[in-house]
């Protein structure tokens, strides 16, 4: 390998990894280089002079040629993708500021390998409605010049704005590509199945919610239980928020909320001692949800990845089914000591 094109190959790494980091572009500068300095002169014994001004890792500079990469990298996904089908899914997110968000994955076959990839990620300047969503795809699709006739299948959340029969994203989709695919989003269908409970889990779910809220929307009760979670040894000293849009949220909160029970029961104890003794009730069943919504996430976890198809998955759903359906027997027999065997 020529010494031009080592440098490019180094550089390259160097750049990959600091963007992969997910810290500072500054990171390079303040860690890269005077490690790479300090092997030079120990391991070496080479002056690392004039070898560090040839690794440029100036802020500015892996800025631009993070974005260059970037450039290229979504040049060449473009272009492959003007001349393959491919499936596409869509999902709309609301961030912290107020802002609509419209994220596009796409999934094709190259190399007799699955690939999937982020398309891009859009902001929507006023409304979320269907129509909205499909003219942001229409003119990404028109300036990178990819046929709509290319999309085979489309997956998403299943919400009115996607789904909607007349004024849904699919519905506008299908007016042009009418033999396109609509996929609900699997995940999504088992989240919304999940967050049917029966009235006396739904109340203790309902009191865990509270006790969390209690504690984490007030700054001065979040420094209190986390200094009683240090006098305690806990192994945290926060609890978690539930929210019903993230499907791993459910499963999280439940889990912290039970490993820190007995902090949680000692602060409710001077600040309101009815939801201490809702929660001291509510126990089992509390327990109950946290293993469960345990499991559920752990097959949500399962059904993710680039290289997972209908086949794999298959076998991942049906362990879980054959999991519940051995928990149900154990239960129906009072058999309790056996329920937690993989």
């Amino acid at each position: 390998m020529k010494p031009s094109k080592l440098e490019d190959h180094l550089r390259r790494c160097h750049l990959d990894k600091v963007a992969k980091s997910g810290k500072p572009h500054t990171i390079g500068e303040q860690l890269i280089l005077p490690v790479v300095e300090e092997v030079l002169k120990t391991v070496l014994h080479k002056s690392p002079f004039d070898i560090l001004k040839r690794i440029p890792l100036s802020n500015n500079t892996v800025q631009r040629r993070i974005d260059e990469m970037s450039s290229d990298i979504e040049s060449f996904l473009c272009n492959y993708l003007q001349t393959t089908h491919f499936s596409i899914q869509l999902d709309e997110s609301t961030l912290s500021g107020n802002e609509a968000l419209l994220l596009a994955h796409v999934r094709f076959v190259m190399d007799e390998e699955m690939h999937e990839e982020l398309l891009f990620a859009k902001k929507l300047e006023t409304d979320t409605k269907g129509e909205s969503i499909f003219n942001i795809l229409s003119d990404f699709f028109r300036e990178k010049s990819i046929p709509f006739t290319n999309v085979i299948s489309v997956a998403t959340d299943g919400a009115p704005a996607m789904v909607g029969r007349y004024r849904g994203f699919i519905s506008h989709l299908k007016r042009i590509v009418p033999e396109v695919i609509a996929i609900h989003c699997v995940i999504h269908r088992q989240h919304l199945v999940a967050k049917n409970l029966c009235g006396r889990l739904h109340q203790s779910l309902q009191f865990v919610i509270n006790a969390v809220n209690k504690i984490r929307s007030n700054a001065l009760n979040t420094r209190l239980f986390a200094q009683l979670c240090d006098e305690n040894d806990e192994d945290f000293r926060r609890l978690l928020l539930h929210t019903e849009v993230r499907w791993l949220s459910k499963g999280a909160c439940l889990t912290r909320f039970y490993l820190l029970f007995e902090s949680v029961l000692e602060f409710l104890d001077s600040k309101d001692s009815d939801l201490k003794k809702n929660l001291i009730n509510s126990k089992a069943d509390i327990a109950y949800l946290t293993d469960l919504f345990k499991k559920f996430n752990d097959l949500n976890l399962q059904l993710q990845g680039d290289s997972l198809n209908l086949i794999k998955t298959k076998g991942a759903v049906s362990a879980f089914l054959g999991k519940l359906k051995f928990m149900k027997q154990n239960i129906s027999r009072r058999e309790f000591s056996q329920t937690c065997h993989r």
